[in-house]
């Protein structure tokens, strides 16, 4: 089987502690009702790829858009707008919300991407931002950055943005069991791809995962503090 395959397999999976991502799907409820509760109006989803929001949002004026390179070549989907986060192609002061989900770490130019949110969003116009910190490499080569919370709240201030509400997502241990179990998938990917004599460890690995995964939610609660987390979502207010 190679890692398409494997891929394929797992998605079913991926609400279950048999996957390495485990943490991060088990919010994914929580999340999109985060997202229900706040999104208004007309709102623009920008990194939208396959519009998944649109499902949630149909008590809004809705508007997908993605960059072309990215929504044909990586994601093969068809946003309504094709376009650049950089230059958005809308009036000023247009939207009421915007979504820009696990999306801010993929631009080459953050602050102005978030200049330009500013620019379309309506006076107090809302945006909904997540993005991974403690998190690894994807979506290669177009991974560019991570901000801690502060982080996060100082550039959204820098473009006219102020931040509500900073929540962060698998704090303490639980990232420390997120990262372990996706560096053995790491493993199974690689021993798959180019070094299959660590197969061998295959079903050490394998286990591992899920084993992981249960000890991280077990005792979680234990190291859930303020250092660590694999990542925030932020809700933010345009100044005026």
């Amino acid at each position: 089987m190679n890692t398409k395959g494997v891929r394929a397999w797992l998605h079913p999976l991926r609400k279950s502690p048999l996957h390495p991502q485990w943490f991060m799907f088990r919010h994914q409820r929580r999340d999109r009702r985060w997202i229900y509760d706040r999104a208004q109006g007309r709102v623009l989803d920008i990194g939208c790829a396959d519009g998944w929001a649109r499902e949630i949002l149909s008590h809004c004026d809705y508007v997908g858009l993605d960059y072309p390179t990215t929504a044909s070549g990586m994601y093969g989907t068809r946003p309504q707008v094709y376009a650049d986060g950089a230059s958005l192609p809308f009036l000023s002061e247009s939207f009421d919300t915007v979504l820009l989900l696990e999306v801010l770490e993929h631009v080459l130019d953050a602050e102005r991407v978030l200049t330009e949110i500013s620019r379309v969003l309506k006076p107090k116009g809302r945006l909904l931002v997540s993005m991974p910190f403690l998190y690894p490499l994807h979506d290669a080569p177009h991974d560019y950055r991570r901000y801690t919370a502060p982080g996060l709240i100082q550039v959204l201030s820098s473009a006219g943005l102020q931040a509500e509400h900073v929540t962060p997502r698998n704090r303490g241990l639980k990232v420390a069991a997120l990262l372990s179990a996706i560096a053995c998938g790491e493993f199974m990917m690689d021993a798959l791809n180019r070094r299959r004599w660590r197969l061998v460890f295959a079903p050490l690995v394998v286990a591992a995962i899920p084993l992981i995964n249960i000890l991280g939610w077990m005792f979680g609660w234990i190291g859930d503090g303020q250092m660590l987390a694999s990542g925030h979502s932020a809700e933010a207010r345009k100044s005026q």
